[in-house]
């Protein structure tokens, strides 16, 4: 059932929001139940956090809370607290998914959320996180099975709809720019700078065995293989395999490529070289141990490992490793982004491995996501034609604005990281 309504606002004024299919999205249609005290709680919590931010909340009455900066618009006060009450960061989301806020610039808005994130929550309450944050269900767990759920969840959504705000490459990872700000017609030219890169750090040439982890509609394959490459590739995404297999075919590298419906895990044989990237962000840290020993014994003494990753802050990720978030909810399930300390950590730990090197460019991630969120927003009547409903967009527009805000507020960052094995044993 779709419904769209009038609820009251904090102070009775009437507002209208979107509708909601309650079927397919059970948690945005309704607000969920909570008693007037937890409410109310809640609401002094949020106002205390947001009253010394550099923002304009905007309230149903007329008044406004902040220092001032981008504006928020709260136009149901009642329900955004009582599913942050209940839900925390989750349903703040789904509050957003609901219509129930929104903003006019929303990046700069959840940028400056995002900078003070870690203050938000009182610290008395973030020390007893544990009882009132939602913990990370079993089932969204990266085993063998559980991997290939999670991942078709995100990347079996449909090809076409990836190809509406993704460049002629269909590279879904930062780019590399020469300077900022980026243009779009400038993005395929920076995604091939990205890829460069990573083949030059690998040391990818002619003849040269390579091993890649995370398919993604085969664009690095297909360069790693103009150099004169031997790639096979694995993924779990049938919808991904298919289109990338196409476009091997097309380019005519069908004898240098092979596209592999296959878990990470069962990987076989030896390569000279192992490239993957941000797909360490969909092991999960139970598994990221793992990842990395199969980069170790795929790779041929004297190897090389090119990687590009998503990180956070160390503390940060600690917190909210096992916390159900709306992310892992909505868009990655058992996705979660380690810190650089963790992946120094694993590597030195669990692996003959070497970090030789690893650089830095989260600027470059928050100018991609920037061109992709606009592609978006400039193809919604194509969106929506392809069967996806204004939840969904509004959904997808919150996780292009909420990754980029994370980007710019430095709260998160991307990395490129040279993995090196020894030529001899020590």
């Amino acid at each position: 059932m779709t419904t769209a309504e009038l609820r009251p606002g904090g102070t009775g004024r009437a507002v209208t929001l979107p509708a909601v299919d309650a079927a397919r999205w059970p948690d945005v249609a309704r607000p969920p139940k909570a008693s007037r005290a937890r409410t109310a709680i809640t609401a002094a919590v949020v106002r205390h956090a947001l009253r010394d931010l550099p923002l304009r909340v905007r309230f149903p009455d007329g008044t406004s809370l902040g220092k001032g900066g981008p504006a928020l618009d709260l136009h149901d006060p009642r329900a955004f607290h009582a599913r942050v009450g209940s839900q925390g960061l989750v349903g703040f989301g789904e509050s957003y998914m609901a219509g129930e806020w929104d903003a006019p610039d929303l990046v700069a808005a959840l940028t400056v959320l995002a900078a003070d994130l870690a203050e938000l929550v009182p610290a008395p309450l973030q020390r007893l996180r544990g009882l009132w944050a939602p913990r990370r269900p079993d089932a969204q767990r990266n085993t063998p099975g559980g991997s290939h759920t999670n991942i078709s969840h995100h990347y079996d959504l449909s090809n076409d709809l990836f190809a509406l705000f993704l460049d002629d490459t269909l590279s879904y990872s930062s780019a590399l720019f020469r300077g900022f700000p980026a243009r779009w017609d400038l993005l395929a030219a920076a995604q091939h700078r990205k890829i460069d890169r990573l083949l030059d750090l690998a040391g990818v040439r002619e003849g040269t065995r390579v091993l890649e982890i995370g398919t993604g509609w085969g664009e690095l394959a297909l360069r790693a293989a103009a150099r004169g490459a031997h790639v096979t590739s694995l993924t779990l995404s049938r919808e991904q395999a298919a289109l990338a297999r196409e476009r091997v075919a097309a380019a005519g590298l069908a004898d240098r490529v092979s596209v592999e419906l296959c878990d990470y895990r069962a990987a076989r044989g030896t390569y000279d070289a192992v490239l993957s990237v941000e797909m360490v962000e969909a092991v999960g840290a139970e598994f990221w141990p793992v990842y990395f020993r199969v980069l170790d014994e795929r790779l041929a003494p004297g190897g090389r490992a090119a990687l590009q990753a998503i990180t956070m802050p160390h503390e940060r990720m600690l917190a909210g490793r096992d916390t159900f978030t709306w992310i892992s909810k909505y868009v990655f399930p058992g996705g979660l982004v380690p810190s650089v300390e963790a992946v120094a950590a694993t590597v030195r730990e669990h692996t003959r491995l070497s970090v030789t090197r690893r650089d830095a460019y989260g600027a470059h991630y928050a100018e991609t996501l920037r061109l992709w969120r606009e592609r978006f927003a400039g193809h919604a009547d194509e969106v929506s034609a392809l069967g996806f409903d204004e939840t969904f967009r509004r959904l997808w527009t919150f996780y292009l604005a909420y990754s980029e805000a994370g980007f710019r507020s430095g709260y998160l960052d991307v990395q490129h990281y040279l993995l090196t094995k020894e030529a001899t044993p020590r």
